[in-house]
């Protein structure tokens, strides 16, 4: 799993976040080693504070998609034009997902071999929550991809009308991340485990029950 940029988002369920990725599978990591045109090296990093807003997509048609990021995922509407564009939040914020028909109504899905977004990701607060977006994917038959186990966190994979593809995950906390002997990160892709997974619905059932 690559490193990501992370995008602030405010949800129901407070902390959850967007982020944008190219995931590439058994790609090396090559942290610090960045090659500048020319040999040319950047003197100063971009400002940490720094973070990619909101995520705009060309669909085929407005109220399909719709009917997935608000009717499956959970996402509220914020503004809609016609049927032509549509912007999207979690927690009232004016926009993190963005629709649009503009040049694609009708459209196809771009073909094997095409270059583009690989997926963009959707970071949620705790495995519960993780829990929860399983269920009502699997409530509403949608098809899942797979799920993995990456070490520093958990995810889901899948992909929305258009052929989008989407991660949505939770991360573990930093204190059981993994590292080698000389310090790297440890990351890896297994099975996730998604009978474990959804056993934190059932812990929240009997919290409620001895409360």
């Amino acid at each position: 799993k690559p490193a990501s940029v992370l995008v602030p988002l405010v949800n129901r369920a407070p902390g959850i976040t967007v982020l944008l990725t190219q995931r590439t599978a058994d790609m090396p990591s090559h942290a610090g080693q960045v090659a500048f045109p020319g040999g040319r090296r950047q003197t100063e990093d971009i400002d940490a504070a720094v973070r990619i807003g909101h995520v705009h997509l060309k669909v085929a048609d407005l109220q399909r998609s719709l009917d997935f990021y608000c009717g499956v995922l959970g996402f509220q509407l914020m503004q809609r034009f016609g049927s032509q564009a549509a912007f999207i939040s979690a927690g009232g914020y004016h926009h993190h997902i963005g629709l649009n028909t503009w040049e694609s109504a009708n459209g196809t899905k771009p073909p094997e071999g095409s270059t583009g977004l690989y997926h963009f990701a959707i970071l949620v607060p705790s495995r519960k929550e993780l829990a929860r977006v399983l269920k009502r994917l699997m409530d509403n038959k949608w098809p899942i991809e797979g799920v993995s186990d990456h070490g520093v966190s958990e995810a889901i994979y899948l992909n929305d009308p258009d052929g989008n593809g989407i991660e949505i995950y939770t991360d573990r906390p930093r204190s059981k991340w993994e590292y080698d002997s000389k310090g790297k990160l440890i990351m890896y892709t297994r099975r996730l485990d998604i009978d474990n997974l959804l056993q934190e619905l059932s812990k929240t059932i009997s919290h409620r029950r001895v409360a």
